[in-house]
């Protein structure tokens, strides 16, 4: 056992720097806009499209993200989001929304129009998985487009279809109502998260931070 305590408290320290590393990389590429306080919900003006969803309908908790599929921390977060859907399975449903920061990220734009393109012939989550999977790989690419071909190819799709709708308007219409959504609500940077319409704080968005404010919803005493 005891060898294995290093590693155990490496882990613990990743995890716990998280929500300070999200919050410092949002401040870093905003630094003229500070955090928002948790705010409740705008309400859905920008509702255009059924949202992409992870859980059942009837889940008393919405957990709700505003990401940019080149984001780094957005990618640190994504496979601690998925485990903490896991953990909480029906009680708990994901949302996904698209807010590409387009002046940080060059790629962050034509991503998102990839995941859509995918979500089209409904493999949205395999595309937005496999985005944050290989994130460091395309976004080092002069063009990713390629790549985004060589996954949607991997998860079955109808690659001419993808091309086609990857550069197509319906696309581009729900990636900017997505965007439109998210600073209605008061979203300057990503990840932001929303808890049942309220944000969170990014200091809060570590994996022990969503859980405590997730069982807050779910009328659990805190830890």
């Amino acid at each position: 056992m005891k060898r294995y305590v290093p590693f155990i408290i490496i882990a613990v320290v990743f995890l716990g720097a998280l929500g300070a590393g999200l919050a410092l990389y949002r401040s870093a590429r905003n630094p003229a806009q500070s955090p928002s306080p948790p705010t409740a919900a705008a309400p859905n003006m920008f509702e255009s499209y059924s949202p992409h969803i992870r859980g059942g309908s009837n889940a008393p908790v919405t957990l709700e993200e505003y990401g940019d599929y080149q984001c780094p921390p957005c990618g640190a977060l994504s496979p601690e989001l998925r485990k903490v859907k896991a953990q909480y399975g029906q009680r708990l449903r994901f949302v996904f929304r698209q807010y590409p920061l387009t002046q940080a990220h060059p790629h962050a734009l034509v991503a998102a129009h990839a995941a859509e393109a995918a979500g089209l012939q409904n493999r949205f989550w395999e595309m937005h998985d496999r985005l944050y999977e290989n994130q460091s790989k395309w976004s080092a690419e002069v063009d990713p487009r390629p790549l985004f071909i060589n996954y949607a190819r991997d998860i079955g799709l109808d690659v001419d279809r993808f091309i086609s709708d990857m550069n197509g308007p319906q696309v581009s219409a729900r990636v900017t109502s997505d965007r439109m959504r998210g600073s209605s609500m008061g979203v300057t940077g990503t990840p932001t998260l929303f808890i049942n319409g309220r944000m969170m704080r990014p200091e809060a968005m570590s994996p022990e931070g969503l859980r405590t404010g997730i069982d807050m919803m779910l009328g659990k005493p805190g830890k």
